[in-house]
């Protein structure tokens, strides 16, 4: 048997190829839309990739099974549970391969044998496999989705918090409870291969190790040692995990019900053209990813700051919707970085690209307002918006401010007062400055705090201590 784990740095997100050497027959577990890492990297070992399967309807990013089924016919295990709510959809207009699996059914990967488990709570839906080698009893490993990470938990607030169906959160960690119950039962020496990493929004305190056993969980994990005291252990789950980036409730319905077929990754065209670019750009969003002091000192007008890494779903998925066309501004080197964050999370309608030495020809472009911890210290009078995960805002922040996250601000933005002009803050400048100019966009008056909270804590402890 082969095993690999295939990671998104940008996403924290990990699919998982296992293989059968025997027959050369290979599963994706939790693949991501731009597929050809998973094809490539089972050609390298003489496999072929003749199954797909999904431990649930993901939020955080697109699946790719669609993709992996248009591209290499392979057959797509679902999760058959859900309820109307949250079953999939997308296969009755598919002409894929797909079996809906659930609790107890086993299928076959040439000679590997997986096993569902039904692991309600993340999601109602969530399964995870339990992965046996040919003519074995015990299970070498658990494909557990984002039910178990290292060190945490799949948090089950999102169908409340990111798709908005009310009152279900905490009926959903009770249900997580219960699956942990059952994973406390497992041998300690099966391995938990988890689809996330530190840095993912699907927990709130997901170690960075790669893959982990069972064992080491039970003894180690913070949300485990409460499993048998289920109300404490509910309040933990539940208490201060992140807002969810707006864009989460899209990629549920996206993958539920089905997203277009990339057939390969976008090749916008390059312009090169500045009377082209500006024209474009009236009518596109532009989506700038150079560093923020670049960005800062010279922008097209209506430019979302969203550089290409692990800030990108959290920033551009928060500010920009899949139907806006988008330009990006980006070097050369880094295009094809942007267009993966881009088609990660639905973002498909590209236009073009430019560089930042043609977009520093274009005479048209905008500064963003910027003041330093001591600058804000001598306004008489300054209305503050924190942009920080409201965990931050609740231990400490500057006085009066309001608080609206950053991956809300848009869904929110009606407590922002339009009459009003705001210093934005958030705990070191870079949030902020993207909800900069998100905001400016719809036309309020906003001035980014440089080095943020943190900036601004340091600067006032060093006065008061004179």
């Amino acid at each position: 048997m082969f095993i690999t784990r295939i990671y998104d740095e940008d996403l924290s997100q990990a699919s998982w190829l296992i293989g059968c050497q025997a027959t050369k027959e290979a599963i994706v577990i939790d693949p991501e839309r731009d597929i050809a890492r998973y094809i490539d990297a089972a050609k390298h070992e003489g496999l072929r990739v003749t199954a797909a399967a999904e431990t649930h309807i993901h939020a955080d990013f697109l699946s790719g099974s669609q993709e992996l089924a248009h591209a290499t016919g392979a057959k797509v295990y679902l999760s058959k549970h859900g309820g109307d709510d949250w079953s999939y959809t997308w296969p009755s207009n598919s002409d894929a391969h797909v079996e809906f699996v659930g609790e107890g059914d086993t299928f076959m990967v040439g000679n590997i044998s997986v096993t569902v488990v039904h692991t309600p709570g993340h999601t109602p839906e969530h399964i995870c496999f339990l992965v046996n080698d040919k003519n074995t009893d015990e299970p070498i490993g658990y494909a557990t989705g984002d039910f178990v990470f290292v060190g945490d938990l799949g948090r089950p607030d999102l169908l409340e918090t990111a798709a908005g169906i009310e009152g279900v959160m905490e009926a959903s960690a009770k249900d997580l409870h219960a699956s942990c119950v059952r994973f406390m039962e497992m041998e300690d020496y099966v391995q938990v291969w988890p689809a996330h990493g530190a840095g993912s929004a699907c927990g709130k305190a997901l170690g960075a190790v790669p893959q982990s056993t069972v064992g080491y969980e039970k003894r180690t994990s913070p949300p485990l040692q409460l499993v048998g005291e289920e109300t404490a252990f509910v309040e933990y789950m539940l208490d201060g995990q992140p807002e969810p980036p707006l864009y989460f409730e899209r990629m549920k319905r996206m993958n539920r019900d089905g997203c277009p077929i990339l057939n390969g990754t976008p090749l916008p065209i390059e312009i090169t053209n500045t009377e082209e670019l500006t024209e474009l750009a009236t009518k596109s969003t532009v989506i700038d990813t150079r560093p923020w002091q670049e960005v800062r000192e010279g922008h097209l007008p209506g430019t979302i700051w969203s550089q290409a890494n692990g800030d990108f779903h959290r920033f551009a998925g928060s500010f920009v919707s899949d139907e806006e066309e988008i330009i990006f501004v980006v070097s050369k080197e880094n295009i094809d970085r942007a267009l993966r964050n881009a088609i990660r999370i639905g973002l498909d309608k590209i236009v073009g690209w430019v560089s930042p030495e043609t977009l520093q020809s274009v005479s048209t472009l905008e500064t963003m307002p910027e003041i330093s911890a001591e600058q804000f210290e001598s306004l008489a009078e300054a209305h503050v918006l924190d942009v920080r995960r409201l965990p931050e805002y609740d231990a400490g922040h500057i006085e009066q401010a309001i608080n609206v996250a950053h991956t809300r601000l848009l869904d929110r933005i009606d407590e922002v007062d339009p009459s009003i002009p705001y210093i934005v803050n958030c705990h070191g400048g870079s949030r902020s400055a993207a909800a900069c100019m998100a905001l400016r966009r719809k036309g309020f008056e906003v001035t980014n705090l440089a080095g943020g909270y943190s900036g601004w804590k340091k600067y006032t402890d060093a006065c008061l201590a004179k």
